[in-house]
């Protein structure tokens, strides 16, 4: 497991963390600290596997590359923004894609054949819509591909909108194709997709909310839905033994995973600190709330699988820590394994497969 995280703060991490786990109970091992990376606080792995790349969420935004056979720093690139913090790789292995919080903007890095990047072959200003209430700005903080490939979707917290865009596989730079901006303040924050690609669930930071975008994946339009409940009130937790995060009392939504059955959804739950536990219903259309479970820890940012989804390992910002749960294939219901183990900064947690 790599293990993101806050280095610039108090109390932070050296690196990216390494950790091995048991795949029966989840218990996590220390496996050494990959130092000289700046608060790789989001981590993406090439499809080869052979390079593990992530943001260093600075003013002066960039990413570094780390060759995984002798955990050699192969460099680090500017994103053309600030505070990048999400990361990803383009199926194909060739593009590396970057959301520039602080900047609004997206970036496209080529990687050869050795996983090493190259300067931004492209940088997009999130400008139009206009930015949400509240906002002075756009701020990115997600950008994926679709499941089938064919376009690259941007989630911006900052005007409550998600991108479409098609890559030029051979210039590598973006075309907008679609958008769609979600309620004034919602704050889309992540996007995950359902296994069959026709609908996507969209995890909205400022008003607690999660929605069910229908896909088109012909178009990649993408056509919300209503909001869903998280689990979690407006206010301050009403869950015994659960702290109000980092975040103040109200409850942030962090990250939204879907299990590759298809059959049950998961959110993280920052400032209630729990994840929620959702029924996916008709094919895929629509959610419902079965429960939430407390996460044994404070302001989860990110949920991960194991590659057999068995486990479930929740990354705690506020606790620095990471706490593991069991997850039952039939019902999907969690429950605590173990002691949280200690990550100081945790902000992302990634299991290699």
């Amino acid at each position: 497991m790599f293990l993101g995280a806050y280095t610039s703060v108090p109390g932070g991490g050296a690196g990216i963390g390494l950790a091995s786990y048991d795949r029966k109970t989840g218990r996590m091992t220390g496996a050494g600290v990959i130092e000289g990376v700046a608060d790789p606080s989001y981590l993406a792995l090439h499809p080869r596997g052979h390079t593990l790349y992530a943001v260093n969420e600075q003013q002066d935004g960039s990413v570094t590359a780390v060759r995984l056979a002798d955990r050699r720093i192969l460099g680090t690139w500017s994103t053309g923004g600030a505070l990048p913090c999400h990361v990803s790789v383009h199926p194909s292995g060739r593009w590396l894609l970057t959301a520039n919080y602080l900047s609004g903007s997206v970036a496209v890095h080529p990687i050869d054949g050795t996983g090493t990047l190259a300067e931004p072959s492209d940088v997009v200003a999130h400008l139009v819509p206009p930015p949400g209430p509240g906002q002075e700005s756009a701020h990115a903080h997600q950008i994926i591909t679709s499941p089938d490939g064919r376009f690259v979707l941007a989630v911006d917290l900052g005007n409550d909108t998600v991108y479409t865009y098609r890559l030029d596989t051979t210039t590598g730079r973006l075309k907008r194709i679609a958008y769609v901006t979600l309620a004034p303040g919602a704050g889309p924050r992540h996007l995950t997709f359902h296994p069959r690609g026709r609908f996507a669930y969209v995890a909205n930071e400022l008003d607690n909310t999660v929605v069910v975008c229908a896909y088109d994946p012909a178009t990649g339009d993408l056509s919300p839905g209503p909001a869903l409940r998280t689990g979690a009130g407006t206010g301050p937790s009403s869950s015994p033994g659960l702290s109000s995060g980092i975040g103040g009392a109200r409850n942030y939504p962090a990250q939204i995973l879907v299990g590759k059955s298809g059959r049950f959804a998961y959110l993280a739950n920052r400032g209630h600190n729990s994840i929620a536990r959702y029924a996916v219903e008709a094919s895929g259309a629509r959610l419902r709330l079965l429960d939430t479970v407390p996460v044994r820890g404070d302001f989860p940012r990110h949920i991960a699988f194991s590659p057999d989804e068995r486990l479930l390992f929740a990354a705690n910002q506020g606790s620095g820590s990471v706490t593991v749960f069991r997850a039952d294939p039939g019902t999907g219901r969690l429950s605590p394994s173990g002691a949280p183990y200690a990550a100081p900064g945790a902000a992302c947690a990634m299991v290699r497969i």
